[in-house]
C-alpha cells in the first residue's frame, strides 16, 4: 500500500479534486452524471470529484493506492465505488479553493476507487471547520487496479449521502 495523503484537507463547498495528467477542474455536475452514486464523481475522464458533508474548513481525509480490492470496513457510514482511469502520471489533490495542494505521481492503469466516509451529517450540521478545531467529517479514497465496472453505492446510512445520491 501507498499512502498518498493522510492528514486534514482544506476545502470549500464541499469539494475536494484529484486531477490527473493535467487536466482541468471537473465540471460539478458533469462529473456525476450518469452514475448512480452523487458522492464520487468520475464521469469526467482523469479526474475525481469527492463530496464532503462539511460546507467549508478542513475534513480528515485518507488517500490509498493499493495492489488489490480491500475488505469492506464496517467503520465507514457511506461507502461508494466508481471506475477511474488517469489521464496521466501526474496527479493533484486538493479542496475547492485551497491552496492546500498534494503532489504526485500515479501509475496509468485502470483502477477501482472506493469513497468513505463517516459523519458527513455532522459535517453538513457544523458547516464550518476552521484550522484551530477539530475534524468533524472523516473520509478515505482507496485506489487498486481493476478493469471497468459500474459505479455501486456500497453503504448508505447518512441523509447527507441519500441528497447526494438523489441529487445528480
Amino acid at each position: 500500500m501507498t499512502t498518498i495523503f493522510d492528514g486534514r484537507m482544506r476545502l470549500s463547498f464541499g469539494q475536494i479534486y484529484l486531477m490527473t495528467g493535467g487536466v482541468g477542474w471537473p465540471d460539478f455536475d458533469d462529473s456525476r452524471r450518469g452514475q448512480v452514486n452523487g458522492l464520487l464523481g468520475a464521469a469526467q475522464s482523469g479526474r475525481l470529484l469527492l463530496t464532503t458533508g462539511l460546507h467549508t474548513g478542513e475534513v480528515g481525509l485518507r488517500v490509498e493506492r493499493l495492489d488489490a480490492e480491500p475488505a469492506l470496513d464496517d467503520q465507514w457510514e457511506e461507502i461508494v465505488e466508481v471506475s477511474f482511469a488517469p489521464a496521466g502520471t501526474a496527479l493533484l489533490l486538493h479542496g475547492l479553493d485551497s491552496s492546500q495542494v498534494v503532489k504526485t505521481e500515479l501509475p496509468v492503469v485502470s483502477y477501482r476507487a472506493r469513497y468513505c466516509a463517516a459523519d458527513m451529517d455532522k459535517g453538513k450540521e457544523v458547516d464550518v471547520v476552521s484550522a484551530d478545531e477539530p475534524v468533524v467529517d472523516r473520509y478515505l479514497l482507496q485506489l487498486w487496479p481493476a478493469g471497468p465496472a459500474p459505479d455501486v453505492i456500497r453503504k448508505q446510512t447518512s441523509a447527507t449521502a441519500s441528497y447526494w445520491h438523489q441529487e445528480h
